[in-house]
């Protein structure tokens, strides 16, 4: 009798989490305490749900033509920096992204402001390789294990630098795609390569997936390991940044940053995906700087959820931490309203 109910257990949450990583949600402000995912910090009160909260970019629709379409304005591999850009800016998408849903909105600023900018798809994994159910989709990347996309993210940098001639690159990350950034930093000697890191909705200290994460480790706590089914189910990648991950502890073991790097972190009060969003936020090491950015300080109209990477406030606090000082006042447009 135990077994069966364990494995109704086992099928009815992975199905769950399954659905919820996958389904458009309400945008509610988090529920769950900071403590959750080993952040100190105050609780926020409730904000009303924005009357849109879908993510920019869909990947059945956008990229269905070509799933590893390049976003406009990025992936000139003749572009050469300038005195006044002197670094190539590097686009990472995050889970069951791809370059060009993610970044078709912000790659063409970058580029018109004067930066080679460039975006790789990266992480592709299938059913087999524990891609989960939505790698079957076509342009649908950052499925499989972080650390193997580490390794494609510093040789992408490397091309990058080969290209280009520059010493150094800046890299954006969204969502997986900041975790990753940072776990390159870390044990790739990323820091060497880089200067500027700015992430956006990042898990940094994993994710509650607004309750259901939760619901995971209390499970694990009665000695029911989800993970390895939910690998097969939402993928290894969307498994390894539920809070208290062993990816995620050993990454952040020894602090949240890197000497050398200068972080800018965007959370979004309506984030439904990195939650509770306050999670995101870094607190700076030795030699490193951190500036934390809530998106709705001094603009509580843009209610971007977790998919805000064409919220034109975010793109103009983007070129701001890429090159401090360059757009004084943000834009600040009603995003997530009708």
């Amino acid at each position: 009798m135990f077994m069966r109910k364990t494995n109704v257990l086992l099928t009815a949450s992975a199905l769950a989490l399954g659905a919820a990583l996958a389904a458009p949600q309400a945008v509610a402000a988090p529920d769950a305490p900071l403590a959750a995912v080993g952040v100190p910090g105050p609780d926020y009160p409730a904000v009303p749900a924005p009357q849109d909260s879908t993510v920019p970019g869909d990947p059945a629709t956008d990229a269905a033509a070509d799933p590893r379409a390049t976003p406009p304005g990025a992936n000139d591999w003749d572009c050469r920096p300038t005195a006044e850009h002197p670094r190539p800016v590097v686009l990472v998408h995050g889970t069951w992204g791809n370059a060009y849903d993610i970044w078709k909105d912000m790659a063409p600023e970058l580029a018109a402001d004067g930066y080679c900018v460039f975006a790789l798809n990266y992480g592709e994994a299938d059913l087999a390789t524990k891609g989960g159910y939505r790698s079957t989709d076509p342009g649908t990347y950052a499925t499989k294990d972080i650390a193997a996309s580490s390794v494609e993210l510093d040789d992408y940098v490397d091309a990058v630098l080969g290209a280009t001639g520059a010493d150094t690159v800046d890299l954006v990350g969204h969502s997986q795609g900041g975790l990753l950034i940072r776990h390159w930093l870390k044990y790739h000697a990323g820091a060497e390569k880089a200067q500027n890191v700015v992430t956006l909705g990042a898990t940094n200290h994993g994710t509650t997936m607004n309750g259901l994460g939760t619901l995971d480790r209390q499970i694990g706590g009665y000695g029911v390991d989800l993970d390895p089914t939910l690998d097969y189910i939402v993928g290894e990648a969307g498994v390894q940044q539920i809070y208290g991950s062993p990816l995620l502890e050993d990454l952040n073991a020894d602090g949240d940053t890197v000497p050398g790097i200068d972080y800018t972190v965007i959370g979004t009060r309506y984030d439904t995906s990195s939650t509770p969003y306050e999670a995101t936020f870094l607190t700076a090491g030795p030699g490193a700087t951190v500036d934390n950015i809530t998106l709705q300080d001094g603009c509580e109209i843009d209610r971007s959820p977790h998919g805000m990477t064409a919220s034109p406030r975010v793109i103009d606090l983007v070129r701001n931490a890429l090159t401090p000082g360059s757009v004084p006042e943000p834009r600040c447009v009603a995003v997530g309203e009708e």
